[in-house]
């Protein structure tokens, strides 16, 4: 079984490693472990970076994490499950866009944000019933509950499907907030400057074309996002 690497007397912590501990600006590292867990689970799509036979590669794909275990979504055929297969380093990266930050002076813009970097090596999950539940995993990160109202994938979907398990060990938050410090003789210009906060807005149901009238009612999972954004 997989543990976290936790550091001495920080009980729930990661442990800063060459990899991870923020070397510029470094006050906005953050190594709590329920931070960075709390940042993968408000995402949907991660990039993974590794080492392709042609040089470097980044994707992006679905993941989701269950407990201390991060899972990566792909085709068999991918470079990445691929490499999987015998076991492949990768850096996987999740960020949230919180805001933009507009300054006096060109230089100065930013935004406002928060992300995670875990380092690592990925395999292959093989083992049927662990990839089913992975699977089901995926299909609650989206929308949770969502994996008890729609069929279960079946062995052909499970045979097309890769799934990759990244131990959550070496990880690591950044996490940038506020404004930004300016220059002196910046403040007294006529320019507009502050915050415009960011957020992702759910939206109204559309059931698709084939969605026949007795399932047309809105299910549970959909109706709990759906009360959570105040609709």
């Amino acid at each position: 079984m997989y543990h976290n690497k936790l550091s001495e007397g920080e009980e729930g912590s990661f442990e800063p490693t060459d990899r991870t501990r923020l070397k510029r600006r470094a006050q906005k590292g953050r190594y709590d472990r329920d931070e960075v867990h709390a940042i993968l689970d408000a995402g949907w799509v991660c990039h993974v970076a590794f080492a392709g036979e042609h040089g470097p590669v980044v994707i992006p794909t679905a993941y989701a994490r269950v407990g201390d275990l991060l899972y990566l979504h792909g085709s068999p055929a991918s470079r990445l499950a691929r490499g999987a297969r015998h076991e492949i380093e990768v850096c996987v990266s999740v960020t949230l866009v919180d805001g933009l930050v507009l300054a006096r002076s060109a230089l100065h813009h930013s935004v406002n944000y928060r992300s995670v970097m875990v380092f690592g090596t990925a395999t292959e999950l093989r083992d049927p019933v662990a990839k089913a539940e992975a699977l089901d995993a995926f299909v609650d990160h989206v929308l949770p509950g969502r994996s008890g109202e729609a069929r279960p994938a079946d062995e052909r979907e499970l045979r097309a499907t890769s799934v990759l398990v990244l131990p959550i060990v070496e990880a690591s938050a950044k996490v940038a907030t506020g404004f930004r410090d300016e220059e002196p003789d910046d403040v007294d210009l006529p320019v507009w400057a502050g915050i415009v906060p960011l957020a992702t807005a759910v939206g109204e149901p559309v059931p698709d074309d084939a969605t026949r009238a007795a399932a047309r009612a809105v299910p549970p999972s959909v109706q709990a996002v759906l009360a959570g954004s105040g609709r």
